[in-house]
């Protein structure tokens, strides 16, 4: 019974320990759009669009979906061995979502959704830019475009060069939703008592990945 009571505690602990240990999920710092500064870079490189991606997850008050949004073209701007720039267009036409399976019948209403006027608007606006305007240590800054609209992000990314390539990994972060006027179910511009399990929460989850090939 004792070496019982001895496991349990230990096991207690342990679990203490990894709750304490759990990184949070930051959210970026959004400001006005402000202007990209033209560097001359040293080497550039061309991102590939099939290994380029935004991974997303955006939590209702109860569970949530998550998926992919592709890069269409990138240039990422090096020099001295640094990030000092780079452009990117992603095709929100490639919207992904990957925890419902692709040929169930929810995944196609899902992403039909996402894409119509209550979120993303594609038939309007069907890219999503990203220009970097800023790099200090780890901390990427940019403006992003969503449905027309420009905010400057920032956001923790790290930098790796291979050889001939290049990566780019964004550490998961937050952007709140209604900042690009995707409002739907949102609890800021309708009474979350009536929305109830329909409620969306506003802060959407990102994580950046892009690799690239020297130009």
């Amino acid at each position: 019974m004792k070496k019982l009571i001895v496991n349990s505690l230990a096991i207690i602990t342990l679990g203490l320990t990894v709750l304490g240990c759990k990184k949070e999920t930051k959210e970026a710092t959004t400001e006005a759009a402000k202007t990209v500064t033209q560097v001359v870079a040293e080497t550039k490189y061309k991102a590939i669009p099939a290994e380029s991606m935004i991974h997303w997850k955006a939590n209702k008050i109860v569970g949530g979906h998550e998926g992919t949004i592709h890069l269409e073209k990138g240039i990422i701007k090096n020099k001295a061995n640094a990030l000092v720039g780079g452009n990117f267009i992603f095709n929100i036409s490639s919207l992904k979502c990957t925890d419902i399976p692709a040929n169930d019948e929810g995944n196609a209403k899902l992403v039909g959704h996402l894409m119509s006027a209550d979120f993303f608007d594609v038939e309007n606006h069907p890219n999503a830019v990203f220009q970097i305007t800023n790099v200090v240590g780890n901390n990427v800054s940019g403006n992003l475009t969503i449905k027309g609209i420009k905010k400057n992000i920032t956001f923790p990314a790290n930098v790796s060069v291979n050889g001939d390539e290049l990566t780019i990994s964004s550490d998961t972060f937050t952007i709140d939703r209604t900042e690009w006027d995707i409002k739907y179910n949102s609890g800021k511009f309708a009474d979350p008592a009536k929305l109830g399990d329909y409620l969306i929460k506003d802060d959407v989850e990102l994580k950046i990945m892009l690799k690239a090939i020297k130009a």
